[in-house]
């Protein structure tokens, strides 16, 4: 067992253009004034990070990580999910995801995946630089259009796309393994790799990478129907990131799984603040720490009602609470009889 290490925050729901979220020094100090001892970067927000100077200056990672430490901060993960999100792009979604890429690639979907590729190796290589061994990243998606099955899908269809998905991640995954980084995919609605089986789809085609590993989220599996519990004990071995995250899903006559198109706040599922949504983290979290995880508890704020900054305070307490510092002693220590295997035979009646 591991004690799981925490509270983190992913910064990527707070930054912004006003103090104290528009620079590294600022939310750093705000985290920690939170009561966080770690972030997670997202390496697309040039106001926190400098992604190409990153990939290639322990210096400028050395200072950056330095500069969080003087503020009672570690960094512990970048995060790829924007451009990871555009190394597979369905051309249905090609206006709604090109405000993810550089302004020099819209409207170029062979440019723009091209660009998201290489955003992807430099953030493989700037978490080497900053001595991390873990990425968060989305897969894409190819199929996603295609994810109910009506119309009918033509016979080999989501296989060209796992094909393609596979085929396109298969070199980042050789990278990653050079530079002693695992991807951690987040298992998303909206990615191919949205649950367990389309997981193991991919894993398939990248002949089980070993640098090929799961975000955990049970939030998304919530507002899937999916058992949470049940897919740690199903992926222990693959599960090398944690984002803790709160979900309710509460169907009506009129609604359910697909939401009817509403907003976030009118949905049947939705993501809540921590504490307010429906996951028992007390089950997620002794499961987590019985199987040895020992990476961060990151936060991910995302609630429909709360305001970010209360759910991110509220946040840090709640993580904290749930963290479970491992025995190093049996509870029953104080009856021990001290038997040897002597002893433990003629117990047995297997002689003197």
């Amino acid at each position: 067992m591991k004690t799981i290490k925490g509270p983190a925050l992913f910064l990527a729901q707070f930054a912004s253009d006003e103090a104290p979220f528009n620079d590294w020094d600022s939310i750093t100090k705000w985290a920690a004034e939170c009561g966080y001892e770690g972030v997670q970067v997202p390496s697309w927000d040039a106001r926190l990070f400098d992604i190409a100077t990153a990939a290639t200056s322990r210096d400028y990672c050395d200072t950056f990580k330095g500069r969080a430490a003087e503020n009672g901060i570690a960094v512990t993960e970048l995060s790829a999910h924007l451009q990871g999100q555009l190394v597979a792009v369905h051309p249905a979604y090609d206006i709604a995801f090109d405000g993810f890429a550089d302004a020099s690639v819209h409207g170029d979907p062979k440019a723009r995946q091209e660009w998201a590729v290489q955003q992807v190796r430099q953030a493989i290589d700037a978490s080497r630089n900053l001595g991390l061994t873990a990425l968060a990243a989305f897969s894409g998606a190819l199929a996603w259009p295609y994810v109910y099955p009506w119309p009918q899908r033509p016979q080999g269809l989501v296989e060209t796309a796992f094909d393609e998905l596979a085929a396109r991640w298969r070199p980042i995954l050789d990278h990653a393994e050079e530079s002693g980084v695992d991807i951690c995919y987040e298992i998303h609605p909206g990615e191919d790799l949205h649950d367990g089986v389309s997981f193991e789809m991919f894993l398939d085609r990248v002949d089980q990478h070993p640098r090929a590993r799961m975000l955990y989220d049970p939030s998304h599996y919530v507002l899937q129907c999916l058992d949470y519990i049940a897919n740690l004990d199903d992926y222990a071995e693959r599960i090398g990131m944690f984002h803790v995250k709160d979900a309710e899903f509460n169907p009506t006559g009129k609604q359910g799984v697909y939401g009817g198109y509403q907003s976030w706040a009118n949905r049947a599922g939705r993501f809540r603040s921590l504490g307010d949504g429906q996951v028992d983290f007390g089950q997620v979290f002794s499961k987590l720490t019985t199987m040895g995880f020992d990476g961060w508890a990151v936060v991910e704020w995302e609630c429909a009602l709360k305001h970010p900054e209360d759910g991110a305070r509220e946040g840090a307490q709640f993580v904290r609470d749930h963290i479970i510092r491992v025995t190093e002693k049996a509870f029953d220590d104080f009856a021990d009889g001290g038997a040897d295997d002597a002893a433990n035979r003629r117990m047995l009646g297997l002689g003197g």
